[in-house]
């Protein structure tokens, strides 16, 4: 009975260390940030492209507002609902106190200040494809803008999903900084669109089927989804199922306005606000990009 039990403590160790080990946040390199100096009017362009206002801007914020960064907006889905943070610059609610590695961490590898795994909800997975100097700038931006002290609201998620240590294991399974659409045979266009779409644009994140754990479908990239709040779908944006022009679709991008003079509207049309303030190259890209990808019929 002894050797039995201490063989049994022995298994529930290792599997405590295993979990322990594997579970374990992976951080970025300090020397990655060596010689980079944040342009905050470079990080404007890096702020638009990935729609920080649209989630961050407090709840039907308009205007000038949306760049008071006070959190709040919640997002539902089949986990629960996530409570979009506050990332202004405030020092004690905000990320004030965060310095430029800290934002690096969270956004490439989805992990906080303290070491405690994000939820992908945050598109940390999209954002580890984007370059180290855009995120630099776009620290150096959002902190340009106004400080507000609203506290964050917590998630409301459920067991076992609100065990955040076991994203770690989620992080190894399915987080892939590679891009999705390989880059022979792009154009330079295409490829600058691919890096727009794939890491600061996050367009998978919304627009291609999950998994039962969460996970992107890579196999239907782009595909369309089911609405995680669960009204209507999301449509698939492949040449399979988006029979618009590039210029249909730059024109979209920065108008709203379908060929059929259709207006955009639900959560796209928080897309378009921030796209729309992007140059008019950068939306001819993406739509390079979207021409190219593989179709989902």
């Amino acid at each position: 009975m002894e050797r039995l039990f201490l063989f049994l403590l022995i298994l529930a160790t290792a599997g405590a260390l295993g979990f322990w080990l594997v579970t374990r946040p992976v951080t970025a390199d300090p020397d990655a940030l060596t010689g980079l100096t944040g342009d905050a009017a470079r990080g404007a362009a890096v702020f638009h492209a990935g729609g920080c206002a649209g989630c961050h801007a407090a709840p039907d914020a308009e205007d000038e507002a949306r760049l008071v960064l006070a959190g709040g907006r919640r997002f539902e889905s089949p986990y629960g609902t996530f409570v979009a943070p506050n990332i202004s610059p405030d020092p004690e609610h905000g990320i004030g106190g965060w310095d430029t590695l800290d934002l690096v961490n969270a956004m490439q590898h989805g992990v906080s200040p303290g070491g405690a795994h994000y939820y992908p909800a945050f598109p940390y997975t999209s954002y580890a494809r984007a370059s180290v100097r855009d995120v630099v700038d776009l620290k150096a931006y959002l902190d340009t803008l106004p400080a507000d002290a609203t506290p964050n609201a917590p998630h409301e998620i459920g067991f076992p999903f609100n065990i955040r240590r076991s994203l770690g294991a989620w992080k190894r399974l399915f987080g892939d900084d590679g891009w999705v659409v390989a880059g022979d045979g792009l154009s330079p266009e295409a490829l600058r669109g691919r890096y727009l779409a794939e890491s600061l644009g996050h367009c998978g994140e919304c627009h291609t089927p999950r998994g039962a754990l969460g996970q992107l479908d890579m196999a239907a990239w782009l595909g369309g989804a089911a609405n995680p709040a669960g009204d209507g779908r999301i449509p698939n944006i492949t040449p399979g199922g988006l029979d618009w022009s590039e210029g249909d679709i730059a024109a979209y991008l920065e108008t709203g306005f379908t060929p059929e003079y259709d207006v955009v509207g639900g959560e796209m049309a928080e897309v378009v606000e921030n796209l729309s303030q992007l140059p008019r190259e950068d939306l001819a890209a993406i739509a390079a990009y979207l021409k190219a990808v593989p179709a989902v019929e």
